[in-house]
């Protein structure tokens, strides 16, 4: 028998009995639909953590500080990250760039408008890593220091004359750091009581992003760091400079000690054992990867239980399918048992069951697909901000295509190997009993 002359009476069977058929699919749908939905909402749970750890910091970088445990100790400048510290964790198997990290405190004035914000000198390297909305970064061979200005900066200002700012009054502060010039002073070293000098330097950047969207980025003012450590030679002179470490004597070292270092990775796979290699070496290292993993393992479980929900609305629409399949051959012995005299080969038999069982799960599989869709978008619009208490643009539940395909094929499978008994039992049918009984 030809597969067209198969798949018409397969079909033609199932419209004969519409309304057990309707409600056949039915469990099909609502089995799909189902654990379409609950994997989805594993899967975006899943990506949502792994975006917010990512918004607040690159997923490939470490950040590293000395081990505190040592300043009272008299190795304590052995735990110092300096510029032969950075050289030795440019070093390390899979790491791709280091970049030390000096920051300052600076005092800034626009106008009427006041704050104090933390001024960060990177490398190249780890000026790259930064997003810019506009503007560009820092040329290192300029001759002043160039700022890259953080996207929400401009909160931390109050009005001088009223003390209050942002935070107070809820209303954005009237300040351009990008467009217009602004005042910038350091910390006194409090050995003198004259007035700091002003300085002005032009902001080249402005960080990716509006005053109300946060990234790891949002609250520094950044430059290059060897044109920082320039600048504060310039203010402090031979002045012990303001967070850097002194000797017994209280005079300042004649080189930079950083407050932190940056080491990039080059694949996500290897930050942990860069990790191992730099907390082995005496320092302190911590990475966004190691509290995704903790994360992971949670989603993962929850994932597992909600799919393992949905398994189950499935399975008993299988048991559905079987029971149809089985009626379907208590209802067509003789049929069965004249296609078997009439020389229709066993195979054929079967192939029709096995037919009607996966159109079932394919209809089913496809609608339900459909209605996941549907439900997917309703709980995203209404439920997604609320049960992760964090807006998305993914929302909570996420349908990849490899799940759309999964779940049709899926269905159509299952089907099939709930109609795979029946199709057995029908090969097994005695023509002669068959016709003979009914």
């Amino acid at each position: 028998m030809r597969f067209f002359d198969l798949l018409t009476m397969s079909i033609n069977n199932l419209r004969r009995r519409k309304l057990r058929t309707a409600l056949t699919v039915l469990g099909v749908i609502i089995g799909t639909a189902s654990i379409v939905v609950m994997v989805s909402l594993g899967i975006g749970l899943k990506e949502m953590t792994m975006e917010q750890y990512a918004s607040s910091g690159s997923l490939t970088k470490i950040t590293v500080s000395r081990n505190y445990s040592m300043s009272n100790t008299e190795n304590a400048e052995d735990s110092y990250i300096v510029d032969d510290t950075i050289k030795l964790f440019s070093r390390l198997d899979h790491v791709r760039a280091v970049s030390p990290v000096l920051s300052v405190y600076v005092n800034m004035r626009q106008g009427i408008y006041s704050s104090s914000s933390s001024l960060t000198g990177l490398s190249r390297e780890g000026l790259e890593e930064i997003t810019l909305g506009k503007g560009r970064l820092p040329d290192s061979n300029a001759q002043t220091m160039e700022l890259v200005i953080g996207n929400m900066v401009q909160r931390d200002f109050y009005n001088s004359k009223t003390g209050r700012g942002y935070w107070d009054t809820g209303e954005m502060p009237d300040v351009d750091l990008y467009q217009e010039s602004f005042f910038t002073t350091f910390q006194s070293t409090g050995s003198e009581d004259k007035k700091q000098k002003k300085y002005i330097f032009p902001a080249c950047g402005m960080v990716k992003g509006g005053p109300e969207e946060y990234n790891e980025y949002s609250w520094g003012i950044y430059t290059d760091v060897e044109l920082l450590k320039t600048q504060l030679k310039r203010v402090y002179g031979k002045q012990a400079i303001p967070g850097q470490p002194t000797n017994k004597k209280g005079k300042p070292y004649s080189y930079f000690v950083y407050d932190n270092a940056y080491v990039y990775v080059d694949d996500m796979e290897n930050v942990m054992s860069v990790q191992k290699a730099i907390q082995d070496m005496g320092y302190n290292a911590y990475s966004n990867m190691e509290w995704l993993e903790q994360a992971q393992k949670q989603t993962d479980m929850i994932q597992a239980v909600l799919g393992g929900i949905g398994a189950v609305s499935l399975f008993v629409a299988a048991i559905g399918i079987a029971n149809t399949m089985m009626m379907s051959i208590y209802e067509r012995t003789k049929e069965i048992g004249v296609l078997k005299v009439l020389g229709c080969a066993l195979g054929d038999i079967r192939s029709m069951f096995l037919m009607e069982a996966g159109f079932i799960g394919f209809m089913g599989g496809t609608i339900g697909l459909a209605l996941s869709y549907g439900i997917s978008m309703i709980v995203n619009r209404f439920l997604g901000g609320a049960m992760m208490g964090v807006m998305s643009d993914g929302g909570i539940s996420r349908i990849p295509p490899w799940l759309s395909g999964a779940a049709v094929f899926f269905a159509i499978v299952i089907g099939m190997l709930a109609g795979l008994f029946p199709a057995l039992r029908a090969m097994r049918l005695s023509p002669l009993a068959a016709i003979r009984n009914e």
